[in-house]
């Protein structure tokens, strides 16, 4: 625990668990089996500690040098923060048709006149865990004990949201979660999320990730997200994510997927310049036969920004198939990170898995590191693997500047060129507009930028 005592935040946690446990509105009012869940996790966050570039997952992701600032634990006598109508501004997405809710911090205040079709039921997680029908969701902690912030957000977390689709339920619109991050001092924010989809039910989910401007005040936000889906028998969930959190924001996500028989799953995470740091884990468990997986990923990096993307695609059971594909456009010094793994156990016979991560590194002085892997325990299966890193094609630039394309003009279409792969997939065509216009936003306005 050496390298814990140079960190400030470590005995923050500490005294902030003694405090949940004592405190009013804590874990006294929370089950025996909660409470033991929560012991048991942060028993194993304090075995772990904070990861460290000894650690084979985190090799390329130095954390400690976002750690060292002193951070104030969000908890659940927070007070209640108001968005900033300029922050909600950035999340907004034109023409989307959809039900809405804001997250400040993790916590949702509810509104008045809020209303959601019948069969889909959102709850706060300080409501979900007292009751009997979803509190199991939060006294099964060993699914994140492995992690070291997993395990630290499972011992401390304080609210969040559960959402609950009813079986054979299809919402007719997205629901568009806003997540606002937001502080005049430094501090940490550990949300937990549940999402459970029950038989033969369908979601679409659009989760927006934005923050205010603590800049001025020298302030930083630490998010250590968690979230579980459960996606029952025959029902099926889209997800995406769409990242641009401020400079000042140091994002880290988990989301682990829970996937049963004949279910689907499709993802799409985009991150956008502006956070120095996002850590995005997705674990997604076939687990039982038939099952389906989708992943997509962009991240368009700027700036020094290090963008780091952890996948594992767990093949439990026979006759299922995934399928993932992630690119990343790396401009001036960012850091791209991804590492991608496909597990196929011995039972999961005629398992059908792809995996391809493309980089394009336009700056000299940017980096990528790809490291997609392959286990498999199984002999009657199609699996396939592969990475490329490569620069703007002279032969692609040649051929537009010579119709007449300015140099600028050139590269930008490349680029949207590039991660046309990915956005062509949404189903959603405002969503889809929105993306696109994310990317041409950021696409840099002159060719020295632009390497």
């Amino acid at each position: 625990m050496v390298q814990e005592l140079t960190i400030p935040l470590y005995e923050e946690v500490v005294n902030e668990f003694g405090r949940l446990t004592s405190g009013p509105g804590g874990q006294a009012t929370e089950s025996n089996s909660l409470r033991q869940a929560r012991q048991s996790a942060f028993e194993r966050f304090k075995e772990l500690g904070f990861p460290t570039i000894k650690n084979e997952d985190w090799k390329y992701t130095n954390i400690s040098r976002f750690l060292k600032d002193e951070f104030e634990i969000a908890g659940a006598g927070s007070p209640a923060v108001q968005p900033d109508p300029v922050v909600l501004e950035q999340a907004a997405i034109d023409s989307l048709d959809c039900y809405k809710i804001v997250l400040v911090n993790g916590s949702w205040q509810k509104g008045a006149g809020e209303s959601y079709p019948a069969g889909l039921q959102l709850f706060t997680v300080a409501e979900a865990k007292q009751d009997p029908a979803f509190s199991g969701h939060f006294e099964r902690s060993g699914e994140f004990e492995k992690n070291h912030f997993t395990a630290l957000n499972a011992a401390l977390y304080t609210d969040g949201l559960f959402i609950r689709v009813d079986a054979g339920t299809s919402p007719d619109k997205p629901l568009h979660i806003v997540h606002v991050y937001t502080s005049d001092h430094n501090l940490l924010v550990q949300p937990r999320h549940v999402v459970l989809v029950n038989r033969n039910a369908s979601l679409s989910v659009i989760e927006s990730v934005v923050s205010g401007d603590g800049a001025a005040a020298g302030a930083k936000i630490l998010v250590n997200s968690l979230m579980e889906v459960i996606i029952q028998p025959d029902a099926r969930m889209n997800h995406t994510i769409i990242q641009t959190s401020g400079k000042t924001t140091r994002l880290i996500q988990h989301i682990t997927v829970r996937q049963k028989r004949q279910s689907v799953y499709n993802n799409f995470t985009f991150t956008l310049p502006g956070a120095d740091l996002v850590r995005n884990e997705l674990t997604v468990r076939l687990e039982e036969e038939h099952t389906e997986s989708h992943l997509y990923g962009l991240y368009l990096l700027g700036g020094q920004q290090l963008v780091d993307n952890h996948t594992l695609v767990d093949h439990q059971k026979p006759s299922c198939q995934s399928n993932e594909l992630y690119k990343g456009v790396l401009l001036e010094r960012s850091v791209g990170v991804f590492n991608g793994k496909v597990y196929v156990h011995k039972d999961a016979q005629k398992t059908n898995a792809f995996q391809q991560n493309n980089n394009l590194v336009i700056s000299k002085k940017a980096t990528i590191n790809s490291k997609p892997q392959l286990e498999i325990f199984a002999d009657d299966v199609k699996c396939s693997h592969g990475s490329t890193v490569g620069q703007f094609s002279e032969e692609a630039l040649f051929y537009l500047r010579a119709r007449g394309i300015g140099e600028e003009t050139a590269k930008g279409l490349l680029i949207n060129a590039f991660a046309f792969d990915i956005t062509e997939k949404i189903g959603i065509p405002a969503l889809r507009t929105h993306i696109n216009r994310l990317i041409e936003d950021q696409i840099p306005a002159t060719a020295e930028d632009l390497g």
